[in-house]
């Protein structure tokens, strides 16, 4: 009984961290850092716990196979323990000035979504092979293959973000200047397609492996359709949002923040690590 409460919690709690730093991130905004280091370490050190005691525990004496799917899963969490930090950074400043005033903290904002991206990675070759050995091997390679072309494209996203736009920033702030120049407009079109793709290409992914998954009898009807139809969802808007006016613009904005693309893979980590639990 005090196992299977401890279980809850910890699930429980996983699955409240997403919803709670987006909101204090977008609805707080900035604040100090003598404040949000230490409760986000707090966080990091139960989300851990919390994994641990969900069905992390079973690579101390579990098979092969319930330790190495345990490890992928627990994977696939690790972008969101990482990116939770982002509750105190605030959403990305608006302005030259403002950009330049906490450019440590864009750059380390994503410099952790490349590790956090590369996490993925790792999680999601890890299940395709457990997937691949229950004989599932059409709909985890479709969700692999889209990964793998998702991940240099949002590297390079990311490091144009906090370190391309960093320095122009700097560069502008330098001269006084708010307005960016020309050149601008094409770059910052070019990467918004970038974007586009590679954000694309994660909902896809996750989709197929929705798919896979229920295939493999790792996951129920039910929650594998809820996968599918969410992702179909977003990948529609954010091939709207290219396209089409308000309220596709903002929705498609919505979906596309770096961190949120890796929602949907973080359940299917907490929903593997309590079947691996189980």
């Amino acid at each position: 009984m005090q196992t299977s409460i401890s279980k809850k919690l910890s699930l429980f709690y996983l699955s409240l961290v997403p919803l709670v730093t987006a909101i204090l991130g977008f609805g707080v905004g900035h604040i100090s850092y003598t404040i949000y280091l230490p409760v986000w370490i707090i966080n990091v050190c139960l989300m851990i716990t919390a994994a641990w005691v969900l069905g992390l525990n079973v690579v101390r004496n579990a098979d092969a196979e319930k330790r190495e799917l345990a490890l992928g899963a627990f994977f696939l969490i690790v972008p969101w323990i990482l990116v939770s930090i982002f509750f105190g950074f605030g959403p990305p400043p608006s302005t030259a000035t403002e950009w330049t005033a906490t450019a440590v903290e864009q750059q380390v904002r994503y410099s952790i979504l490349i590790v956090a991206g590369i996490f993925i990675v790792f999680g999601v070759a890890v299940v395709r092979d457990k997937l691949k050995k229950r004989g599932e091997h059409f709909y985890s390679q479709l969700g692999f293959v889209a990964i793998l072309i998702f991940i240099p494209l949002f590297i390079i996203n990311m490091i144009f973000w906090g370190y391309f736009l960093t320095a122009a920033f700097n560069i502008l702030a330098a001269s006084g200047s708010e307005k960016m120049p020309e050149w601008y407009k094409p770059v910052r079109g070019l990467f918004s397609m970038i974007s586009v793709v590679e954000v694309a290409l994660t909902y896809l992914a996750t989709a197929a492996f929705a798919i896979s998954l229920n295939r493999a009898g790792l996951f129920n009807k039910i929650p594998a359709r809820i996968y599918v139809a969410v992702s179909v969802l977003a990948f529609v808007i954010v091939l709207l949002s290219t396209c089409c006016p308000e309220p596709f613009v903002t929705a498609g904005y919505a979906v596309s923040i770096p961190a949120i693309p890796f929602i949907m893979p973080y359940f299917i980590g907490v929903n593997l690590l309590r079947r691996s639990g189980n």
